[in-house]
């Protein structure tokens, strides 16, 4: 990667900034045919509810926000009741036009921080029906190792996800 990037908690000053990210990002996978998230699905009170219940992460470069994720310490809609040895990623949004590498910058990040908190295990799922996101986790170290074939959506539609898991050294 090019540009250098750093991290910060964000607040509530960002909201309007992770809503924009996720927007773009869910426009693009529109753009390309993807069927997972749709621009509006997520709104400032999403992201404070994120806040407050988990992390919430951006990257910046530059002065302009390149990326960002959600770290969550728990994930009963996909993964039940586990102990605690994981941390689970969510929402990670590269914004268009962000250097390459930013996506696994941001992966790199939230596997520190999980790292730090004393837990061995990076856990993210994606949607079944997306293969180049799987293939995409697969080439950073994570393996699937199972399916949810109900979660639930916001709008109370159920979808499948793949189960992914990376172990941290």
């Amino acid at each position: 990667m090019s540009a250098q990037l750093s991290f910060r908690g964000a607040d509530t000053d960002d909201l309007g900034t992770l809503v924009a990210l996720y927007d773009g990002a869910a426009r693009w996978m529109v753009e390309q045919g993807i069927d997972q998230w749709r621009p509006g699905e997520k709104d400032e009170e999403h992201f404070r509810l994120r806040m407050k219940e988990g992390e919430v992460w951006l990257a910046e470069t530059g002065g302009q926000t390149a990326g960002g994720y959600e770290l969550w310490w728990t994930d009963e809609p996909a993964w039940g009741a586990q102990p605690p040895v994981a941390g689970y990623v969510h929402r990670l949004m590269v914004r268009r036009g962000a250097a390459a590498g930013t996506g696994t910058a941001l992966l790199a990040h939230a596997e520190r921080r999980i790292a730090g908190a004393g837990r061995t295990r990076c856990r993210l799922d994606c949607v079944s029906t997306n293969p180049r996101l799987r293939a995409y986790y697969e080439r950073r170290g994570y393996t699937a190792v199972g399916e949810q074939p109900f979660k639930s959506g916001t709008d109370g539609s159920s979808y499948a996800v793949t189960l992914m898991e990376k172990p941290l050294g």
